[in-house]
């Protein structure tokens, strides 16, 4: 029984260093208090028992609350719940406001909506879909209408976007012409009634090897 329970603090201990480890780098972006470091409409997004809450009772545009720094290559991990997986959200990141009265972000965005959940979408630019995750890989990762892990890497003309440590998004882009810098923002999309939530916001800024 002794070397068991020795065994299973070697493990432990083990996974502990390794978690450590694998977050060593990383600094917060939001403070779980307030909305200090960011921009945007403060009657939809609050904070509430230290997550980021975007609620919205309906609106006719897609709202975005973005930091005021701007970041080029970076791993960013946060945790994400869409509330009864309903409503369509996501993380803009390499992305600048749109002047008013527009208002819009232009820039890649991490998607987070059913049927969307995982994809690459490039939001008020080519306004299309990038890349994304087959069903299968989708149903795997995937923890609907509750948290998930999700992570964005963007490194150089690289972007990897992985859910619960399942990659679902592995993009090359081929444009130089690309913005490879710029703001970070969460979305309420356009449309009905809708509820996420933010967590653990922290980023490790990168650089791009040569």
């Amino acid at each position: 029984m002794a070397k068991w329970l020795a065994c299973c603090a070697v493990v432990a201990s083990a996974a502990l260093a390794a978690a450590a480890e694998a977050e060593e780098g990383f600094t917060p972006i939001f403070n779980g208090k307030d909305l200090t470091g960011w921009e945007g409409d403060a009657k939809l997004w609050i904070v509430e028992d230290g997550a980021l809450v975007g609620r919205s009772p309906g609106i006719k545009y897609n709202d975005f609350l973005a930091t005021e720094k701007s970041y080029g290559d970076f791993i960013l991990r946060f945790q994400v719940k869409l509330v009864d997986n309903k409503g369509n959200s996501g993380v803009q990141f390499r992305s600048k406001r749109v002047p008013p009265p527009s208002h819009e972000v232009s820039g890649y965005q991490a998607d987070i909506a059913q049927g969307w959940w995982g994809k690459l979408y490039d939001e008020a630019r080519r306004n299309k879909v990038l890349a994304g995750p087959k069903d299968d890989v989708l149903k795997k990762a995937l923890k609907p209408g509750d948290w998930n892990d999700y992570e964005i890497e963007a490194v150089g003309n690289k972007v990897k976007l992985s859910i619960n440590g399942v990659v679902t998004v592995d993009y090359t882009e081929g444009d130089e012409k690309i913005a490879r810098e710029g703001i970070i923002a969460v979305q309420i999309h356009s449309g009905g009634p809708m509820e996420v939530q933010f967590r653990n916001l922290r980023i490790k800024e990168m650089k791009a090897e040569k």
